[in-house]
């Protein structure tokens, strides 16, 4: 993006420069990972009776932090390694772990939790049920499509991941983290439901997570108490989670944000089946039953 940006304002400026720039600069990639939830009014009076700063947004983040950088650079680079960045050939594989792993965990959490009246992400991720159900997702799912993490131990990822999330300092409001799922779903999990079909994998983590994301979207949860929401197609997600009261298939209707995957068989019946379910039972009692026997009820 930055280069595309470069060039673009070069061609304008300096047309001429074009050429020597494509040539001399590097560009590399990197990702950065870090959770910072939104500063609040008790972490704004917290940082002033603490410190006496008077600060109007004060950012707060959780002890972890990994910052990979592509090791690209046209003149030498500096020794960002002694400081605890990682150089790496090519950054994607990376990318493709922090999003499949903890972005689309957090969405998890946030679905799943949000149904089940939680108002926090420690809060859903302390669940041992829910707890238990992520890292079954992250491990039966999601690692088996990852590849080519040099440096990194997966399984120890996971635990650490499932400890941050359920840091309790860290209060990350799960509506945060459910606001424009529509835009989040495409990259965060439907990346690993179609590979997995592709491979005649397992989808039954992911399936259920999909069905409780159209439960959500009617608004409210499992206590009758409403959910707000927030996103740029709730009221499309809404039309379409009613419908699905009828034909729960009826949801993944919506190609922007589930391409074909309603015409996968194999996806459409155990998300079915993960909708009726919580619909009868309800999440916390369906993850349960899924950790015990990794299969949904019949």
């Amino acid at each position: 993006m930055t280069k595309k940006m470069l060039l673009s304002y070069v061609g304008v400026a300096e047309p001429a420069l074009v050429a020597w720039v494509e040539e001399h600069v590097s560009f590399p990639n990197a990702m950065v990972d870090r959770i910072t939830p939104a500063t609040s009014p008790s972490d704004i009076s917290s940082l002033k009776e603490t410190s006496g700063i008077d600060d109007a947004w004060p950012v707060v983040c959780e002890p972890f932090k990994q910052w990979v950088i592509e090791d690209y650079f046209s003149a030498g680079r500096p020794s960002w390694e002694n400081v605890g960045a990682q150089f790496v050939p090519n950054v994607e594989p990376y990318e493709k772990m922090k999003l499949q792993l903890l972005n689309a965990g957090h969405s998890v959490l946030g679905i799943l939790g949000a149904l089940m009246g939680y108002d926090t992400i420690d809060e859903a991720a302390n669940n041992p049920s829910v707890n238990a159900f992520l890292r079954a997702y992250m491990g039966r799912e999601v690692a088996p499509i990852l590849s080519d993490l040099k440096g990194v131990d997966l399984e120890s990822y996971e635990v650490s991941l499932l400890q941050r999330f359920g840091n309790v300092y860290i209060k990350d409001q799960i509506d945060r983290i459910c606001s424009e799922t529509s835009a989040k779903f495409p990259i965060f999990i439907l990346p690993t439901i179609n590979a997995q079909l592709k491979l005649d994998g397992h989808i039954e983590h992911a399936a259920l997570v999909t069905a409780a994301w159209a439960i959500y979207s009617l608004g409210s949860d499992e206590n009758g108490k409403a959910i707000n929401v927030k996103d740029v197609m709730a009221s499309v997600l809404n039309e379409k989670a009613k419908e699905s009261k009828n034909c729960p298939t009826t949801f993944l209707e919506i190609e922007s944000v589930f391409g074909k995957l309603k015409d996968s068989k194999l996806f459409a019946e155990a998300y079915t089946s993960a909708y009726k379910d919580i619909v009868k039972h309800g999440v916390e009692k369906c993850v349960l039953e899924m950790n015990i026997n990794r299969v949904n009820f019949i």
